[in-house]
């Protein structure tokens, strides 16, 4: 445990940085490109930051709250595109990039489909120079799934760093949310790449958004 002085220069720190955060978030941030595959790539002269999830895990949402926009996840987002990389730059200059991933967790998607998922995905992953954190986004009603573990084994094998962020937290109940965040952390820790901080988030009624925006600009290094 930090001593109180310690303590108190590390909260100062960290209303800073979600002051500098909200700012950024504030400014410009415009969608870039779709890519379909790794040759449509843009030039790496940035950071990124990769989101990822399961469908329908409220990864636009997130992103709409993250960036104060009403449906900027959306405008890239057209029959066709739903498995394409999706790169949206943020500062003016550009600062880094947020990256819309596909969603995974294909019930019913062909196998052709789920192939191309894999390879776009572990191909970006393993190749990436510039990619400096994922997200892994996760419903916290129903908590981390057998899909989630294999993206998050996926991460790990890439080496590449990610956090866990929980979402729809108020969908809820206070006593439920407070278990699935356990089991949470508890599946986190038996990963070698995952953060140990977990995000609980609500991008309806803003919860969490603040503390990630700060984490992005910091996993960013900007």
């Amino acid at each position: 445990m930090n001593d109180p002085e310690t303590q108190a220069a590390l909260d100062r720190e960290a209303e800073l940085r979600a002051r500098r955060a909200a700012k950024l978030f504030s400014g410009r941030v415009d969608f870039l490109l779709s890519a379909p595959q790794l040759k449509f790539l843009p030039e790496p002269t940035v950071p990124e930051i990769a989101f990822c999830g399961r469908s329908n895990v409220g990864k636009s949402s997130l992103l709409n709250a993250l960036t104060g926009r009403r449906s900027i996840a959306r405008a890239s987002v057209t029959p066709g595109r739903t498995q394409e990389l999706n790169f949206f730059e943020v500062g003016d200059p550009t600062l880094f990039r947020l990256v819309d991933m596909p969603g995974y967790g294909f019930a019913k998607a062909p196998p052709a489909v789920v192939d191309k998922w894999k390879k776009l995905v572990k191909s970006y992953l393993r190749g990436r120079q510039v990619l400096h954190r994922n997200l892994v986004l996760v419903d916290s009603r129903h908590g981390i799934k057998d899909v989630d573990r294999e993206m998050m084994t996926m991460l790990d094998e890439a080496a590449v760093g990610y956090r866990v962020v929980l979402t729809k937290a108020d969908k809820i109940k206070a006593s439920e949310l407070e278990k699935v965040v356990a089991q949470t952390v508890e599946e986190a820790r038996k990963h070698p790449a995952a953060f140990p901080e977990l995000h609980v988030t609500s991008a309806e009624k803003g919860m969490g958004i603040p503390e990630l925006r700060a984490a992005v600009l910091l996993d960013a290094g900007v």
